[in-house]
């Protein structure tokens, strides 16, 4: 039986988003490859290492406060261009040095060492994940194109300074501050005219639009059931016939979009607060201050008298806390979603909540460690739909689904690289979506553009629940009979 997440796991987790996340880790690693690499300058001390940091600082900050995401990476060897030329004699050892680092780190300890610790990855998988980290586009410290330029700057401005003050020379500080000017203007004007893919959020909240949640709610119980990380095409792709069924004959929404940035604990946040993260305020997987600060589907369950449980791996209690039963993440990547799904019967069993969400992360995790373009991540797929069967047929045979309605969907997409996801690439932006039950339409083909904020007010909507306080999201009503006679009529 699958063990819960303990203490120590969470706090590793936590720890370790702030190498997986791509701001922190652009710090971290830029201030761990200085003090490496001139440890042995320390005897006389570190004083004037400490001035010189000071002096990058504000170049950390803007790198911190940007993101530069997809295409925009481009541009971040503009400036490191421009530093050249303005100050050509580059310290090339401690390029090539940080260079290794880099690759050691996301090559061999990420990509080989900690996956075959966690999911069981080959020791052979450098093979493969160097590719990866070259094409990959996420926000994480696995997208060489964004955090290579961004470490090479910061290492060659901190290192200009330390020798400066070391050989007790004039440190530049006005041709500094000006090129800072230059990075700044440089940075705002690319982020103002060409970041335009953001989705547009909906500006008005779900209980002030939405329609009047019907009395005593339509379903008994729902139960949502989120493929982490499953691209949509590939799910197309790939031989799924009981999800086929399961969609066929139910309300696909053929255009449902993620939120940003699209990173899981963000993803699970807006879909069950129906709100985005600058109001429920989870903007990454690194969460510095615990708890959405908002209403969740959970509360709102709560004050009708109604049950919600989340089962999933230990960063969603981040945002969810207590309404979260947490699993181990560190599992065979075969074994995971059996176990998962093992759990979730557990907990049926034993709690028989009116709302269950359980996050399936096999999908994802064979995504970021082996990639989406290969055989390895259709399987996971092949094989979910399998498990998915099985649970759905035990819930028949418990009784638990003659009036229920049930909900299959992905949090995000992954585009190509490590599983990359964040700023919302090709296959990361628009997920499979699809409902099935005795109130919702059958065969319907929703072509309109929906988010995934949409999830938690139809949930209240089903459930007989008031609206989350702050949810934005339209319901889904489209997919939903027009009254619950309808289906009693049938």
């Amino acid at each position: 039986m699958m063990k819960s997440a303990s203490k120590f796991e969470k706090f590793a987790a936590r720890s370790w988003n702030l190498l997986n996340e791509g701001k922190p880790f652009t710090p971290i690693f830029t201030v761990g490859t200085m003090v490496f690499f001139h440890l042995g300058d320390f005897a006389a001390g570190i004083s004037d290492f400490l001035l010189a940091a000071l002096i990058v600082l504000p170049l950390f900050v803007l790198y911190f406060v940007f993101d530069f995401p997809l295409f925009l990476r481009n541009y971040l060897w503009i400036p490191f261009v421009v530093f050249i030329i303005v100050w050509p004699e580059l310290n090339i050892n401690l390029l090539l040095f940080a260079a290794g680092l880099y690759f050691f780190f996301t090559v061999f300890f990420w990509g080989t060492f900690y996956y075959h610790l966690r999911i069981g990855t080959s020791w052979l998988n450098f093979s493969r994940f160097w590719k990866l980290v070259l094409k990959n586009s996420d926000s994480t410290s696995g997208n060489a194109q964004e955090q290579l330029p961004k470490i090479f700057l910061l290492l060659s401005v901190w290192e200009l300074s330390y020798t400066a003050i070391a050989r007790e020379t004039t440190v530049p500080l006005f041709h500094i501050a000006l090129f800072y000017g230059f990075v700044l203007v440089y940075t705002f004007i690319l982020h103002r005219y060409l970041f335009d893919w953001k989705p547009k959020a909906y500006d008005r909240y779900t209980k002030d639009d939405g329609p009047e949640v019907p009395e005593n709610g339509l379903s008994d119980k729902v139960i949502v059931i989120v493929i982490d990380g499953m691209r949509k095409e590939r799910f197309y792709e790939a031989n799924t016939p009981f999800l086929d069924q399961i969609k066929e004959n139910g309300t696909e929404y053929l255009n449902m979009e993620t939120v940003y940035p699209a990173r899981t604990v963000v993803c699970f946040s807006s879909m069950f607060t129906g709100t985005y993260p600058f109001e429920h305020g989870i903007k990454s997987n690194m969460v510095y201050k615990l708890g959405v600060h908002t209403e969740t589907i959970f509360d709102s369950l709560r004050k009708v008298g109604k049950r919600g449980r989340l089962l999933g791996i230990a960063h969603l209690v981040d945002a969810m806390g207590s309404d979260v039963e947490t699993v181990t993440a560190v599992m065979h990547k075969d074994k995971a979603d059996t176990n998962m799904l093992a759990r979730a019967r557990k907990i049926i069993d034993e709690q028989d909540p009116d709302l269950f969400v359980v996050q399936m992360i096999g999908t994802d995790q064979v995504g970021h460690s082996r990639g989406v373009l290969y055989d390895d991540y259709i399987e996971k797929i092949e094989e979910a739909d399998a498990l998915i069967k099985e649970f759905v047929q035990w819930l028949e045979a418990e009784g638990k689904m003659e009036n229920t309605t049930l909900i299959v969907c992905a949090d995000h997409g992954q585009a190509d690289g490590i599983g990359g996801h964040g700023h919302l690439d090709e296959g990361e932006r628009f997920v499979p979506f699809f409902m099935h039950g005795p109130h919702i339409r059958e065969g319907q083909k929703v072509q309109e553009k929906h988010s995934l904020v949409s999830l938690a007010p139809t949930l209240a909507y089903l459930m007989g629940a008031p609206y989350p306080a702050n949810s934005r999201g339209k319901v889904l009503i489209d997919a939903i009979k027009a009254r619950k006679e309808e289906t009693q009529v049938e």
